[in-house]
């Protein structure tokens, strides 16, 4: 009955989700793109009983990134179907895979969407990074056979809670699950109290350990610092959310007083904000370069990265990155990059999402959580001490190496439902 209800509820709703697309757009023309594929109409005809993977968007396709690549030089012949739900992610599918994966748009949460999509991929796996579960979606795959592995799963206290108050929906959704393989035992005992057979549940630790880090990224990394004027110091705030560059920006006065060669790197989580954290850095009367018109100079004060897919190399220009999404109540975003390239790290209190990976950091000595009250001392404290950021990126490395390993173990649990050898 849940499932009836949230059905019919969703159908009355989805000419309200299609408008919001067509309003998303104004600013990015992706979401009014190839919107029959969020029907079920297939781009593609990729093979039958291959693996499906949904990533939603930027994140969760970054993360994904290792596991697939991992599965495509063990199977080669082995057809890939990656999913995303917004066009940010697409645009980073295509980056990372070409034409070497089968990629399209997540349909609608319905059965009559579901039915035609399912008959026609016929995937024999469909792996679902981290925690995007649609009712309808799963009781269509095990109507149809189709295993589903949660993967990289994790689930905060408070998503817990909110899962917990549509018991109804949320169980039976769990139950068909085939396995959850969570990031930690922590989140693992979450989805067991909600209801995850404990027969469903491996820990497998977090793929964003084994991040995937090009050779040549420490060389494309001091070419930037080259451009920009090589001694100078730059700090970074990443995937930066609405609120925090201007928070950034006020500081900017206080910060260049002690440390006159500062290079502020902005880099928007969106690209709908790439405009706007211009005009912010503008209006704060600062000399701005955007990256995508042209290159900076040792006049630059603020730096807009306003690019897609090239969040490693402008972190490897830094000399100090603290991660956005935590100075204002989202829940922050992934630490390990940084860290595994060997940069001092810092990060907000709002960090729920990588809450444990942060506590592990932290523990290591290769993460700092920092406070918007005195976040201008913090971050002068790391600025002005060249010593101590380098042994906070040489624990940041060492910490990403010890907790490697979740890829290998994914793929093996991968192989067993597909039965590859």
């Amino acid at each position: 009955m849940a499932r009836f209800l949230y059905t019919l509820l969703y159908t009355l709703l989805l000419p309200v989700f299609v408008a919001r697309l067509w309003w998303r757009g104004r600013q990015n023309p992706g979401y009014r793109q190839r919107i029959g594929e969020r029907f079920g109409r297939l781009p593609h005809r990729p093979g039958k009983h291959g693996l499906w993977v949904h990533a939603v968007s930027v994140g969760e396709t970054l993360a994904a990134a290792p596991y697939i690549k991992a599965m495509q030089q063990r199977y080669p012949d082995l057809p890939i179907i990656v999913t995303t739900t917004t066009p940010t992610g697409s645009e980073q599918v295509k980056r990372l895979f070409g034409e070497r994966v089968f990629h399209m748009f997540l349909p609608y949460d319905l059965p009559a969407f579901w039915r035609p999509f399912l008959k026609q991929i016929q995937p024999g796996l469909l792996v679902v990074m981290e925690t995007e579960l649609w009712p309808n979606l799963m009781a269509a795959c095990e109507s149809r056979n189709i295993p589903v592995m949660l993967a990289n799963a994790r689930l905060s206290e408070k998503s817990a809670r909110g899962y917990a108050r549509f018991a109804a929906l949320t169980t039976p959704m769990l139950k068909r699950l085939s396995l959850v393989a969570a990031q930690n035992a922590t989140d693992g005992q979450r989805f067991t109290e909600l209801g995850l057979n404990a027969n469903q549940l491996e820990v497998t630790g977090s793929v964003k350990f084994d991040v995937d880090l090009p050779a040549n990224v420490q060389q494309m990394g001091e070419a930037l610092r080259h451009e920009w004027g090589g001694e100078r110091r730059v700090l970074a705030l990443a995937s930066s959310h609405a609120d925090e560059d201007e928070q950034l920006l006020a500081l900017f006065p206080q910060l260049q007083q002690q440390c006159q060669d500062l290079l502020l790197l902005l880099i928007p989580r969106h690209p709908e904000r790439f405009d706007a954290v211009t005009r912010a850095a503008k209006q704060a009367g600062l000399t701005v370069q955007r990256r995508s018109q042209g290159r900076a100079s040792t006049e630059t004060q603020v730096y807009v990265a306003d690019t897609m897919g090239e969040m490693l190399q402008l972190l490897a220009a830094s000399d100090l990155v603290l991660m956005g999404g935590s100075l204002i109540a989202h829940g922050g975003h992934n630490p390990i990059e940084p860290a595994a390239l060997g940069k001092a790290t810092l990060i907000g209190p709002h960090h729920m999402n990588f809450a444990v990976i942060a506590d592990n950091l932290v523990s290591e000595g290769a993460l700092v959580v920092v406070q918007p009250d005195t976040l201008a001392e913090q971050l002068l404290c790391y600025l002005g001490d060249a010593s101590r950021r380098q042994a906070m990126g040489k624990a940041g490395e060492a910490a990403v190496a010890r907790n490697r390993g979740a890829v290998k173990r994914l793929v093996a649990l991968s192989a067993a439902f597909l039965k590859l050898s």
